[in-house]
C-alpha cells in the first residue's frame, strides 16, 4: 500500500488536521513503524525449577532464538542444563551433558553445566601466599583444592536479571561470595552475563571486584557432545587448540612450572586431529592425566579475544568454535566418567562420554611466580570473556 492510499485509509479515523501532518512526515514515519513492529528473533522464558536441602529457591530460564539453538540455565550454580543445535539435517538436538532435575544437581558430580570460582582447576596443597599472609583453602581434590572447593560457585544460587531485544537474549547473573568463603580472601562480588545470539553464539562475561586483595579465575565446565547421542563417547571428534606450548603436571595434576613445546607429541593439535589418534599414546603426560586433562598455553595472547579451539563431530556436522581472551584452555576428556552417573533419557555417563573446553589462567598459578596473574586488587575490574560459536559442516 502506497503512502496516498495509506493516509485516506486512515481519513474515517483521524481528523484531517492529524492526517495532513502524518502525510507530511510519511518518510520518517514509515520508517519508525517498520522498527517499532520489528519482531524479536529471540525468547527468554523463567520457571521455578525447585528447591535445595538448603531451602533456596531456583528458577530456570530457557533461551531461545529462530535458528534452532536453545540454552536452559538455572540459577544454582549458574548451571548450563540443556543445550540444543541444529545438526547438518537441521535437527536440533541436546550436546551437553546433564540429569533431570535440581537434586541430582546437588549431589556430588563432576562439574556439570557449572559456573566455576573462585578459582578454576587446582592449587597445590590448597595454599598460596599474598603479600606476605598464607591463606589455606579448602580442599576436595585429595590434598589439593579444585574448581573453589567443595562449596565453590557451582554450589551457590546466584541471583538473575534477564533481558532481550531485537537479536539477543541475556541472563545476568550475580553472586557475592563473603570475605574467607573457602578460604578466600575479600567480599567479591560477581557477574556471569550469559547471551544468546541468532547466530548460533553464546557469550559469556565474567566479571568480579573485590574489597580485599584476592585470587579469581572464573570459568564454564560444560560437557559437549557434539554428536547428540549419549551413548557415544567422543573420541571421534576431531579438535583443534591454537597452541604451540602446554602446561604440564605432576602425578597430582599441578603443573611442574615449566612450559613444553607441543611439537611432536600427543598434545599438538594446531591441525584437527581426532581424540581418540594419540589419547593412549605411550605418553609420561597422558598417563598422568589418563588421557587430556591438562591445560594449553594459547597463541596470541596479546590479541585479546580471538579463536582458541574448536571440536567437530563428521556424523551431525557439528563444529564448536571457542574464542576468548583468556590465555590458557583447559582440554579435559571426561576421563573420570565412570557409568555411574544417570542421563537424562535412562542409561548412564559411560567413560568419554563428554569433553570440557575450559577457558581459564593456568592451573595453580597463585604459587608459579612465572605464570600470568590472577590477583584482583580493590578498585580494580575483572572482566573476560568466551564465546561459544556452533554451525555445521556438511
Amino acid at each position: 500500500m502506497n503512502v496516498l492510499k495509506r493516509c485516506i485509509y486512515g481519513f474515517s479515523l483521524l481528523s484531517l488536521a492529524f492526517l495532513t501532518v502524518q502525510c507530511k512526515g510519511n518518510h520518517k514515519d514509515e520508517k519508525q513503524e517498520n522498527t517499532t513492529q520489528k519482531t524479536d528473533s529471540v525468547s527468554i522464558e523463567k520457571k521455578e525449577y525447585g528447591t535445595t536441602p538448603a531451602g533456596q529457591k531456583v528458577a530456570i530460564y530457557t533461551l531461545k532464538n529462530q535458528k534452532g539453538m536453545e540454552v536452559n540455565i538455572m540459577t544454582y550454580g549458574g548451571i548450563i542444563t540443556s543445550l540444543k543445535v541444529p545438526n547438518k539435517d537441521g535437527v536440533s538436538e541436546e550436546v551437553v551433558i546433564g540429569f533431570n532435575n535440581l537434586e541430582q544437581y546437588t549431589k556430588d558430580n563432576p562439574y556439570f553445566g557449572a559456573l566455576i570460582g573462585r578459582y578454576g582447576n587446582r592449587i597445590a596443597k590448597g595454599k598460596f601466599i599474598l603479600d606476605g599472609k598464607e591463606y589455606q583453602l579448602a580442599t576436595n581434590n585429595g590434598k589439593n583444592a579444585l574448581h573453589g572447593g567443595p562449596e565453590g560457585f557451582h554450589r551457590r544460587v546466584w541471583t538473575a536479571e534477564e533481558a532481550k531485544g531485537g537479536d539477543v537474549a541475556t541472563l545476568k547473573l550475580k553472586y557475592v561470595s563473603k570475605d574467607m568463603e573457602e578460604g578466600y580472601p575479600g567480599n567479591l562480588t560477581v557477574f556471569v552475563t550469559y547471551t544468546l545470539n541468532n547466530d548460533n553464539s553464546l557469550d559469556v562475561i565474567y566479571e568480579a571486584t573485590t574489597d580485599k586483595k584476592t585470587i579469581v579465575n572464573l570459568t564454564q565446565h560444560s560437557y559437549f557432545n557434539l554428536s547428540g547421542d549419549f551413548t557415544k563417547p567422543i573420541l571421534d571428534d576431531e579438535i583443534v587448540i591454537d597452541a604451540d606450548k602446554l602446561v604440564p603436571v605432576d602425578a597430582d595434576l599441578i603443573p611442574t612450572g615449566k612450559l613444553t613445546d607441543v611439537t611432536n607429541t600427543p598434545f599438538d593439535f594446531r591441525k584437527s586431529k581426532l581424540i581418540g589418534k594419540d589419547i593412549e599414546a605411550k605418553d609420561d603426560q597422558i598417563k598422568k592425566g589418563l588421557g587430556y586433562d591438562h591445560c594449553w598455553v594459547l597463541n596470541n595472547q596479546d590479541m585479546g579475544e580471538r579463536f582458541a579451539a574448536s571440536a567437530y563431530n563428521a556424523a551431525s556436522g557439528r563444529l564448536l568454535e571457542v574464542y576468548t581472551d583468556q590465555p590458557g584452555i583447559q582440554f579435559y576428556s571426561g576421563n573420570f566418567l565412570d557409568g555411574t552417573l544417570p542421563m537424562r533419557n535412562g542409561g548412564t555417563y559411560a567413560h568419554r562420554t563428554g569433553l570440557c573446553l575450559e577457558t581459564q589462567h593456568y592451573p595453580d598459578s597463585p604459587n608459579q611466580k612465572d605464570f600470568p596473574s590472577t590477583v584482583l586488587s580493590p578498585g580494580e575490574n575483572y572482566k573476560t570473556k568466551t564465546s561459544f560459536k556452533f554451525s555445521v559442516k556438511k
